[in-house]
């Protein structure tokens, strides 16, 4: 796993982060990124993300629309939990043949439904994100290799993002950027089925007899797999 810091959220730093990918990214509809799209990236929408809006509404208002789209999302949920041990061609298979006919019962309720709300009401604006990205939020149903959602990446860095009060401000570009390498170094490890104390104190005990022109790899990863 591996861990970036910027100065901002301008869209450059996401494009200087992934160079020359030209695969697909799952992620929500952050402005950002959109010059990766027009450069051939493709984009996969987050589905957790169209499904929060309204569970937002369903949790703070007790809607009873709100409720009947979590119904709705839950239908390919359903889905994908059938397929989730299986590889990505029967997936895709399974997908296609009850994924695609409960997204498309999604997406006629939802244009039924934004005909009765009004403008600008949260209601409204939880609809229209889902109808805007419908094609990158329903892309994964002809992949059986794209997750329908981004949620084991956002599980993955939900301790940095509970903890960033903590560290919100690095003091300095360069501070920034040492600390997203160790994160990354933390959370590799993690990933990898290391004791992470274990792997850290074994580095830095050897580091400094270290020669400079060498790779460092701990004696630990004898017994797992490489650190990426």
């Amino acid at each position: 796993m591996v861990f970036d810091f910027a100065d901002s959220r301008g869209g450059r730093h996401a494009d200087a982060f992934l160079g020359d990918l030209r695969g697909t990214l799952v992620c929500d509809d952050y402005s950002g990124y959109k010059a990766l799209f027009k450069r051939g990236v493709t984009e996969a929408g987050c589905l957790a993300y169209a499904r929060r809006k309204f569970h937002e509404l369903w949790a703070n208002h007790s809607s009873h629309l709100a409720g009947e789209a979590l119904r709705l999302f839950g239908a390919l949920y359903d889905v994908e939990r059938e397929a989730r041990e299986w590889d990505p061609a029967a997936r895709r298979d399974l997908r296609q043949q009850k994924g695609r006919p409960a997204a498309d019962t999604l997406h006629v309720w939802l244009l039924a439904q934004r005909q009765r709300v009004p403008d600008g009401s949260a209601t409204a604006k939880a609809i229209d994100y889902s109808l805007g990205r419908w094609d990158a939020l329903t892309r994964y149903l002809g992949d059986g290799a794209i997750p329908i959602d981004n949620n084991w990446v956002e599980n993955q860095i939900r301790p940095i993002a509970i903890g960033r009060n903590n560290w919100l401000f690095a003091g300095s570009l360069g501070a920034g950027q040492r600390a997203v390498a160790v994160m990354s170094l933390i959370h590799s490890a993690r990933l990898n089925g290391h004791d992470v104390h274990a792997y850290l104190k074994d580095i830095l005990e050897r580091l400094p007899a270290h020669p400079a022109s060498r790779g460092c790899k701990s004696s630990l990863q004898s017994k797992k797999p490489r650190l990426g």
